[in-house]
């Protein structure tokens, strides 16, 4: 019988928890969205998000980056942040947030599958059965009979999940600087997203919207805790965690959704629905183990041996 241990014994579970944090705060972006932000302006809610954290993460840190680090930052800023921000938006905007968060449910499949192409590491039938539960039971949590499908956005949602994928597997196979902090590499990341969209944003949508006060505190809650605390805390936890553990937390994104949209908006979940809860706790729990005989290293380190 193959043992299993835990794969981020040097981080442990509190390490774990506190990059689950980011996801769970990800998770109330389609509400927020939907219920306190004016319609039709994803691209300065993602603006919104990545410029101003950025700014202060380094104005924070007062660390740059050197070398070819510019290049790599500015590579990383543009998958996790300028890419995948406002296709996030743009499908929290066109679809029911329920089928929204399900798309970015093929995360953990796309990182595992990377894993194999960029990292070139062995990724065990394990991680990827579970990706693939994972997946499913994020479906049956939050798509319903009346969930809606609009071209655009699930190609949106689908777009961001490919970015994100890329992006985190990238982090880890390029890592973080030495001695640069959590908070000054997202900090890098968060300023190059935010400087890519700002143009962008004016061409498209021109003048920013007018802002009331939930409006206010819709883009202060998605700017500090869901931008600034989440992308630290994720960007620690990508460098630090196994890449397919860390992509596995993300399906806890789209049950927080379904959670606050049974809770805040009345849509009530049935026993498919605490099916799929179950199923996907499973699949984030499993995610984090891995067997003993399958741990992911190099290929080529396997090969020398």
């Amino acid at each position: 019988m193959t043992k299993l241990v835990t794969s981020p014994t040097r981080i442990g579970l509190a390490g774990i928890a506190l990059t689950a944090f980011a996801p769970v705060v990800w998770g109330t972006t389609y509400v927020v969205t939907t219920e306190l932000l004016p319609p039709g302006h994803p691209l300065f809610a993602a603006l919104v998000r990545a410029l101003p954290a950025g700014v202060i993460a380094l104005a924070i840190t007062r660390t740059l980056p050197r070398g070819t680090w510019w290049l790599k930052a500015a590579t990383l800023g543009v998958l996790n942040i300028g890419v995948f921000l406002p296709l996030l938006f743009i499908s929290a905007e066109r679809l029911p947030g329920g089928v929204a968060a399900t798309l970015a449910a093929a995360q953990p499949l796309l990182v595992a599958i990377l894993a194999v192409t960029v990292l070139q590491q062995r990724v065990s039938a394990w991680t990827l059965a579970w990706g693939a539960a994972g997946g499913v039971g994020v479906g049956l949590v939050v798509i319903g009979p009346e969930a809606g499908f609009d071209a655009v956005g699930v190609l949106a949602g689908l777009g961001g999940a490919g970015a994100m994928a890329l992006g985190v597997t990238l982090t880890k196979r390029w890592g973080r600087p030495a001695g640069v902090s959590p908070t000054a590499f997202a900090g890098w990341q968060l300023a190059a997203g935010g400087l890519l969209l700002l143009p962008v944003m004016l061409l498209f949508e021109g003048t920013p919207p007018a802002v009331d006060t939930s409006a206010a505190l819709g883009y202060l809650w998605l700017g500090i805790p869901g931008g600034l605390i989440a992308y630290i805390l994720w960007f620690r936890g990508v460098t630090t965690l196994p890449v397919t553990s860390v992509a596995v937390l993300t399906l806890l994104s789209p049950m927080v959704a379904a959670l606050l949209g049974a809770v805040l908006l009345g849509q009530l979940l049935g026993p498919i629905q605490l099916l799929g809860f179950a199923v996907a706790l499973a699949a984030i729990v499993a995610g984090q183990l891995a067997p003993k005989s399958s741990t992911t290293k190099p290929m080529k380190e396997r090969i020398d041996r």
